[in-house]
């Protein structure tokens, strides 16, 4: 007797891959048992096959870039020849310094004092350049100091051992236990800070780590050091600076500059 066994296409279709370890065990099972073991493999079959979803990466705690005075305004003419730039991969932390200049300046004056610190460290010191990558005036004005762009990674002279991957910001002027610290000039800071940390999606607030670059540092040359991603000079070098009464304000900074980052906890 011939059996219609229908289209060879439909019994394809309903065809399911049994794994080999699910063969041996449904031998064994009696009809609907059996029939049930095998809608049940091909479920799992089917889900294993379904693609997974992948988490969604969050969107990096970014500020946006505080006005910055060019370099070529206050330096003008004065500027000396000098090597190239260097520049490192990225910015994980800023180094806050003072420049242990006098205080009671007129803010209109800051670009000829700038201009003194420049030749101080390049001449004197015999820097190749000025060594801060940004110097913040007690109006909250901040100033391009080392060349070589102000949106990159510029390599900087101001925290032995630790001027790779860093920003160094200076605060114009000299900051001892009782001196005032104006916040125009904490708040520039911050924003700052926020705005440099934010390519890397560095926490203000957190602790990053540094590679030594030099033993005269707090860290023997090669030592990976967990630093404040806002750290003052002396975390990374024996120093007083940047003063007793900045170094107070240092954690209303990052908590100021984690909150430009639009981070809430």
């Amino acid at each position: 007797m011939r059996v219609f066994r229908g289209p060879r296409g439909a019994r394809a279709r309903r065809m399911v891959r049994i794994p080999r370890a699910a063969l041996v065990p449904l031998g064994c099972l009696p009809g609907l048992a059996a029939a049930a073991a095998l809608a049940l493999c091909a479920s799992g079959v089917e889900r294993a096959a379904a693609p997974r979803a992948h988490p969604v990466a969050a969107a990096p705690h970014t500020a946006p870039r505080p006005p910055v005075v060019p370099r070529s305004v206050w330096l003008g003419d004065a500027a000396r020849e000098q090597p190239p730039p260097r520049y490192d991969d990225k910015v994980l932390a800023v180094f806050v310094h003072h420049t242990d200049t006098p205080n009671g300046y007129d803010c209109a004056d800051v670009p000829a004092i700038l201009r003194g610190v420049y030749a101080g460290q390049t001449g004197a010191r015999d820097w190749d350049d000025i060594g801060y990558n940004f110097v913040v005036d007690r109006c909250g004005t901040i100033y391009e100091g080392r060349a070589g762009g102000i949106d990159r990674p510029v390599t900087g002279a101001h925290t032995q051992g630790f001027n790779h991957r860093t920003t160094g910001i200076a605060a114009l002027g000299t900051f001892t236990a009782g001196v005032p610290v104006p916040d125009a000039l904490t708040d520039a800071i911050a924003a700052l800070a926020a705005w440099k940390l934010g390519p890397t999606d560095t926490d203000p607030r957190a602790r990053v780590g540094l590679v030594s670059s030099n033993g005269l540092s707090r860290y023997g040359a090669g030592a990976t050091a967990a630093l404040p991603a806002v750290a003052g000079h002396d975390e990374g070098y024996r120093t007083t600076c940047p003063g007793a009464a900045l170094t107070a304000r240092l954690p209303h900074i990052r908590e100021l500059a984690a909150r430009l980052q639009g981070r809430n906890g």
